[in-house]
Parts: C-alpha cells; structure tokens; sequence
C-alpha cells in the first residue's frame, strides 16, 4: 500500500489522495446509505493523462478500479464491496467544459461536470441539454453516461444515450480511446460510442463527452391534471402526442400516496388541485418562440378531456413562479419518500398500453399480502418508466425479522409481472450492486454470456468496477 500511495500521489500530487479513512468515508456509502464499501484511497485525476496513468499503476498492482462520479447512484453502481481493495477513481476534478459549439449544436465536457453547470453553459449560448433529473445539481456527466440516465425529458428528447455525440475513453488496458466527434453521420464500422453509455464503467472510464444539444425552449405551457383513472391518463397523453407531440416535453404522473407525502414532509409545497384525487399529472410543452394560438390548443385539449370524462380537474401555469412550484413538486419525491419510511424502490418499464394492467396485477397483491404496506408511485408515463415504490413506516419495518426476505418477495412479485408484460426491472437506474440477482432471474443465458464475453474482451481481469452488473 505505501508504494502504491507513493506512486499515485507522483501522478497527481499528494493533496489529491485520500486514504485516512475519515477522508475515504464519503466515497463509501452510497446516497442512501444502504451500501458500504472499502478502498485502499480516493484518487483525484484532473486529466485524461492522469486518469490512463492511475489506470497503468493499479493494473500493474492488479488493483481494482471503481470510477466514481457524484456518487448519486441509487443502485450501488459506484460503490466498492465491503471486502474491496481497490482505489477509487473519482472524475470529480475534471469539470472543464472544452468547447461548445452553437452552430453545430453541441458542448465537449470532462466526466466530472456537473449536470446542472451543463445544462447553465448551454442555456448561455443559446442553446438547451435536455436531460434532466431530481439530481441534476450534483450528478455528473460521466455517471449519467455510465448509467445511460433518463430523466423528465426522454419523452421529447430521449435518453442520455440518445444525447451523446462523442466519448474520450480510458480503456482497461490504460490506452486512451479518442472519440470526441460531433457528428450526426459517421458511418465508419462500430459505433463504439454505445459500448459505453450505459456499462456502468466495465468497459472504460469516460472522461469526455461531446453532447448533442437543442434549440432553447424559451416559452413554457405547464399544466397540474387530475385525470379519471390511470386508464384516462394513459388515453390522455394518447390526446398530447397526437395533438401536440412535437412540442411535448414532460408527462409526469403521481398518485394520490406520493403528492400527500410530499405535502407532509415537504410543508413550503402547496398542491394546485386537490391532493385527494386518485392520479395527478404535471405536462409540459416548450417552444422556442411563443406561438400564437399554443395555450389556447392546450385548454381546448383539456375542456375536451373534462367533457369526455377523462379528466376530472386541470391548473395551468399562469406565470413562471407557478410552473417552479409543479415542478418543485415532482423534484421533491425522492425526500419525501426518504422521511416517510422505508420505501422499496422499483426503476420498471412497460409498454404504455400496458401500465394499467401491471397496477391492478401487482398493487392489490402486495396490499394484500403485508398489512400496512402503501403503494407510492410517480414516473414517467410519457415513456413508460414507473418509480413503483411500496413503502413502510419506519416502526412497521423495524418488526419485521427478516426484512431482506420482505424485499425479496416484493421484487418478485413486481418484477415477475413486470417481465410478463413485456417490461424491464430497469428503465433508468441501472444495475449496480442492487439488481444483480434479477439480472440472473430474467436475462437469458444468451445475453449474460455476451455481456460476459464483451468484459472479457475489454477487462480480461476484471479490474474497472468488479462484481457489479454482470452476476458471477
């Protein structure tokens, strides 16, 4: 180990690695504090150059490597096991943003930026980085990449993946793999680009991004709907795309269990309808110019909706002030659900057409298998992805005797339907350390031998991020 700190702290100096472990400690435990982990230290890179260096000296100790970016993983993607002897690599100080480029539409970014200074650098020149998240304020480029991050924009944007033009690379072999190109079109073999959004670092540790970005919404229609039922809702948004699709933003959806844990936990929010209602749905649309006639085809939209019976009450937005407090709203779930109990979080995806089917099958078997248990629900309806959380108070959950069995049931008992239904058992979080037994269950012994045979190409000793995603 001192040879090893020694070498480490010739490459970036001694002030940037950490190994008392006071220091280390923060880097350990994920944001829920339901994994811990171990690491020799915490190293500080602030250049490709020094990322590919640290990565020469562990592969020469045979060392393993856990790239860490803000450590908001709620997967436990980015944090080492307990038994871990390895350093963490954290792109933390590599926030330069290299180059934008407005007629080409894109930004160049290191790993370590943070999500919401990308997203401030694009709005001043003019442009717009659409994804975005409850943790945009702390994510960085480089885990959004790494876990192909979702958001409240995939609906008109698409995810990360879809939003990523161009990568630098540290490859496991400590070779650097420059693809910052900003192309649309480059027909030129693999687009390697895609073996890497979405590995949760097994395969290299991105230090660079070339970003797509959009033209600048710089007018907003945001609107707080209580639809009839979860089958309304659905037919609604049918209503948006066909009506509005182009300019369609966000199609958020809670039900009743979420908004009044938020209003509990949360006491500055304040609901804009009747937190009482079954299902609750913040829409918006953006444009870059203010269209004449845009608010108006939106309350035509929702007069209609009320006649036909699928909405039972709507509040639009009347200025910016209003549209923040929604949005507040729906950005403070993750929170309230924290303060509320114990909540055992689901990240699935189904088809649309099939979510009112997946509820009536799993919410009623849950209810009615664990007294007590509450069914709090928010997602993104608009692509299919629900937050299904089942959650316990706090006393209720400390009774249990063998709370792991608990978990372990409710998973089945969602992801069992979820897979039925044509879905996944994860839609935007990723794998990490939480889903490895449900990646055994579900993926096919053809997909799991892949994978395995991809990380061996690229990690033949398995070093970048070991033990997580793939199950042994």
């Amino acid at each position: 180990m001192n040879a090893l700190h020694q070498d480490l702290v010739r490459i970036v100096g001694e002030t940037d690695v950490l190994s008392e472990t006071r220091d280390v400690a923060p880097f350990v435990a994920d944001v829920r504090d339901r994994y811990n982990g171990s690491a020799l230290c915490v190293v500080h890179p602030r250049s490709v150059d020094e990322v590919a260096a640290v990565v020469a000296l562990c592969v020469e100790h045979s060392v393993p490597v856990q790239p860490q970016g803000g450590n908001t993983s709620l997967c436990g993607g980015s944090i080492p096991l307990a038994d871990a002897r390895g350093v963490i690599l954290s792109l933390s100080r590599m926030r330069r943003i290299r180059e934008i480029d407005a007629a080409n539409n894109s930004i160049t970014v290191e790993a370590g930026c943070v999500l919401a200074d990308v997203q401030r650098a694009a709005v001043g020149a003019g442009r717009f980085y659409p994804v975005s998240l409850g943790a945009e304020g702390s994510c960085q480029i480089g885990g959004n990449i790494a876990t192909n991050a979702g958001g409240t924009g995939v609906l008109r944007y698409g995810n990360t993946r879809e939003n990523v033009l161009g990568l630098e690379v540290v490859l496991p072999n400590a070779t650097v793999w420059n693809g910052l190109r900003g192309l649309r079109k480059d027909n030129t073999g693999f687009d390697l680009k895609h073996l890497f959004i979405g590995s949760e670092g097994l395969l290299g540790i991105v230090t660079a991004a070339t970003l797509r970005l959009h033209p600048l919404n710089t007018h907003h229609i945001a609107a707080w709907l209580a639809p009839a039922s979860i089958d309304a809702a659905v037919e609604l948004l049918g209503l948006f795309q066909s009506s509005l699709g182009p300019k369609l933003t966000a199609f958020e959806i809670m039900n009743s269990a979420q908004l009044r844990m938020v209003l509990t936990h949360m006491p500055d929010r304040q609901s804009p309808l009747d937190p009482a209602r079954p299902w609750h749905i913040l829409v918006e649309l953006g444009d870059s110019s203010d269209e004449p006639g845009l608010r108006a085809s939106v309350e035509n939209l929702l007069q209609a909706a009320i006649s036909d019976g699928l909405l039972t009450d709507a509040a639009m937005a009347s200025s910016e002030a209003q549209r923040a407090a929604m949005w507040n709203i729906r950005h403070s779930v993750t929170d309230a659900i924290k303060a509320a109990g114990r909540g055992i979080a689901h990240d699935i995806a189904v088809p649309i057409s099939k979510i009112p089917e997946f509820l009536r099958r799993v919410s009623p078997a849950l209810e009615q298998r664990f007294a007590g248990i509450q069914i709090v629900i928010v997602g993104h309806l608009g692509d299919g992805n629900l937050h299904y959380i089942p959650l316990f108070e706090f006393d209720a959950w400390d009774a249990f005797a063998d709370p792991q069995a608990v978990v372990d049931e409710v998973h089945r008992m969602t992801y069992g339907v979820a897979m039925e239904l044509g879905g996944t058992f994860s839609a935007e979080h990723g794998i990490g350390q939480y889903l490895l037994a449900e990646m055994r269950e579900y993926k096919s012994e053809v997909e799991l031998s892949l994978m395995r045979s991809i990380k061996h190409a690229f990690d033949p000793r398995g070093l970048f991020n070991p033990a997580k995603v793939i199950p042994q």
